[in-house]
């Protein structure tokens, strides 16, 4: 994949660079060394890593296998795959502080349950891939609504629309018909054990959560980091927001609530004598160590998405809509077009930044609804993001499932395009009923 990436980004400079070999490359250099030279770009590739170091750690201690022991002998809520993808899915829906975190949490909790009742990684890693960006884009209260009201903002600003951008806001979220969509066929897919496509043929794990120290540890060894990390990122966002839960930085954010999780794991396994110093550290450099793969493919998604960029992608196709496209079919062809973009990129976070300027003023123009608008760039942002192998919620949710990232963007497309398909008529239908 690495190699694609590398591919699709050379290709994309030597176009921008009128095919001229060596200004190219020198293109390539300084391409690189400005994202590295991005703050929040660093952060996220040191969560990811760090990731690697808390999954390891949680697993050293003993405390996965505490927690399904309680979770399957004790409590009895997990004795069939449903029920194990069902906490998985449960957690993904809860949790919506921020996409990454959702994706991870749910991951390390479900994983070990599926594999107890043989369950396919490939499909918790739907799960938790179709719970987190479609959960975190319906309830706001996060980095997503921050980023969607200076969006809307602007066009208020700009005399587009008028009215308050929280109040466009959410009514624009009672339109975002993909993420309830992508939501009710994942729970349909879990409950009734629906496998299409390639998720037939996928294999669950034949490598059992097996602990390699301690195996009685307190099921507390698991969820107290977890829970450390939840409150963290409240906290983290609430800082960097300087008291505004909704300003705050999304990668600083989870990259310091890593940290913190990191710390407080030292504290209840190394102080409180469940592991030795040097054990501890080893084990989080070879969980890091593992996850340094993943984060070279976010860095070049970054670096191909701003190639994408670059090119104009988006303007350019929003220049070949007609003139006189029907009210009827806007929302609609806003909801692709906002699909092929963040397919294209790999981020639904850049398509609102493109899509939205061009949605609100194509709807005031042809006089259609524009919340409907406004949520259709939402749905496709988030179901091109969901489909595409370069986004950082799919590489993640591949991460936290431990399952290979093309076998997670196979497995996933046929309820990705389910739901999209449901998704499109919606914008259709409404479209017709907002204008009769």
């Amino acid at each position: 994949m690495l190699l694609s990436l590398f591919g699709g980004t050379l290709l994309g400079l030597f176009i921008l660079n009128h095919f001229a070999f060596f200004t190219t490359f020198e293109a390539l250099y300084e391409l690189f060394s400005s994202l590295l030279s991005e703050a929040w770009i660093l952060k996220t590739l040191a969560f990811a890593i760090l990731v690697g170091s808390v999954m390891e750690l949680l697993e050293r201690s003993g405390g996965i296998d505490g927690f399904v022991e309680y979770m399957t002998n004790k409590l009895k809520l997990v004795s069939s795959p449903r029920s194990a993808l069902m906490v998985s899915y449960i957690i993904g829906v809860v949790i919506f502080i921020e996409s990454s975190i959702t994706s991870l949490i749910a991951g390390a909790v479900g994983r070990p349950l599926c594999d107890r009742e043989g369950v396919p990684h490939a499909k918790l890693a739907l799960v938790c891939d179709s719970t987190s960006a479609p959960i975190s884009s319906l309830i706001v209260l996060n980095g997503w609504g921050a980023l969607l009201l200076g969006l809307i903002a602007t066009q208020i600003e700009t005399g587009v629309i008028e009215g308050e951008s929280i109040t466009w806001l959410l009514e624009s979220v009672v339109y975002n018909f993909y993420a309830m969509s992508a939501l009710v066929v994942t729970f349909l897919a879990v409950w009734f054990n629906i496998n299409l496509g390639s998720m037939k043929y996928a294999k669950a794990s034949s490598e059992k959560s097996v602990l390699k120290i301690n195996k009685d540890a307190p099921i507390s060894y698991m969820l107290l980091p977890i829970m450390t990390m939840i409150l963290f990122v409240f906290y983290f966002l609430y800082v960097t927001g300087d008291g505004n839960i909704l300003q705050g930085s999304g990668s600083s954010s989870i990259f310091y609530s890593m940290l913190a999780t990191l710390v407080l794991m030292y504290i209840l396994y190394v102080i409180k004598g469940k592991m030795q110093t040097k054990e501890y550290f080893y084990a989080a450099y070879r969980g890091g160590k593992k996850l340094f793969g993943i984060a070279m493919i976010l860095l070049f998604a970054f670096a191909i998405g701003k190639i994408t960029n670059e090119l104009k992608t988006g303007f350019y196709l929003a220049s070949l809509a007609s003139q006189n496209l029907s009210p009827y079919l806007l929302a609609a062809f806003i909801f692709l077009l906002s699909s092929l973009i963040s397919f294209a990129t790999g981020t639904s976070w850049g398509t609102f930044s493109i899509m939205i300027p061009i949605a609100v003023p194509m709807a005031v123009g042809l006089d259609a609804n524009v919340a409907l608008a406004i949520g259709a760039v939402i749905s496709g942002g988030v179901f091109g993001d969901h489909c595409s192998p370069i986004s950082d919620t799919t590489i993640i949710s591949s991460l936290a499932s431990d399952c290979d990232v093309i076998e997670h963007v196979k497995t996933q497309l046929p309820y990705a395009l389910i739901s999209g398909m449901i998704a499109f008529l919606l914008f259709v239908v409404f479209s017709f009923l907002g204008s009769s």
